[in-house]
């Protein structure tokens, strides 16, 4: 990952985004809406939250999680206790898979940090049989996925600087638009976008802003690289302006955008 990105904590990042992923990988599935007993491959499985949610709601032959990170790896096979599923260590640019093997492959939250996207789609599909399901979903940086919207607000309002590298200007593909327009120009035919919306309920301001501590992720990054003094003022600003219940909880919503086309 570039910009300094870390993706290799697996706690770190089932703290910050992955506790809510799981959520986002079952109603994706549901809208998939696929047959039983078929051949998966997970692309960019990271701790595996989509590979098991495929394990446990659709009913899979097989299921192949890859990763480019061995830490993440880890944290997934020590979470998955299946023998229908195979862990392999790879980029989405380069499957190590056969050709036409595959009836679904999916990837969740990955799209946006892949180098080659084009390359990476186009390994989706030299990988998918015939009718076969290629889909994936991205969290919406730049509207409502509000816990990092809101960070990268009162950011910015402190830091202009820190525009360059708020996902929601970098990650322009993470948009229905574009989405659609990448997964038809990779050959997929019948693509449709949907929009995807979880609670993210927060039980304190302490739940929301320690896991931006961890340093996993491009939000957390950026708080940690900040000096002392820099951190607490957005820490300061967060806790004014983010929304409060009577009971001290915060309460926002998440959106992804899924894709999905036919091969």
């Amino acid at each position: 990952m570039g910009g300094g990105e870390r993706w290799h904590d697996g706690s770190g990042y089932d703290a910050y985004v992955g506790r809510w992923s799981r959520r986002v990988a079952e109603r994706f599935l549901a809208w998939l809406d696929v047959r039983y007993g078929l051949d998966w491959v997970d692309v960019g499985c990271g701790t595996g939250i989509l590979t098991r949610a495929i394990t446990e709601l659709a009913d899979p032959r097989s299921v192949i999680g890859i990763d480019p990170s061995r830490r993440f790896l880890v944290a997934a096979k020590a979470a998955t206790r299946d023998s229908r599923v195979t862990f392999i260590e790879g980029e989405a640019e380069a499957l190590a898979i056969e050709d036409a093997s595959v009836d679904c492959v999916v990837s969740g939250l990955v799209l946006t940090f892949v180098h080659d996207l084009p390359g990476a789609l186009g390994e989706m599909h030299r990988i998918s049989r015939r009718d076969a399901t290629v889909a994936g979903y991205v969290w919406d940086y730049g509207g409502e996925m509000q816990l990092m919207r809101r960070f990268w607000d009162a950011a910015v309002a402190l830091d202009p600087e820190a525009a360059e590298l708020d996902e929601g200007v970098r990650f322009t593909i993470a948009r229905p638009k574009p989405l659609a327009a990448a997964f038809e120009t990779a050959g997929f035919r019948d693509v449709e976008v949907t929009g995807i919306e979880i609670p993210t309920v927060f039980e304190s301001f302490d739940d929301y802003w320690s896991p931006f501590l961890s340093g996993v992720a491009p939000a957390p990054a950026y708080a940690m690289a900040l000096q002392p003094e820099a951190r607490e003022r957005l820490r300061s600003r967060l806790e004014q302006t983010l929304p409060r219940e009577l009971d001290g909880s915060i309460d926002l919503l998440a959106r992804a955008w899924a894709v999905r086309g036919t091969a």
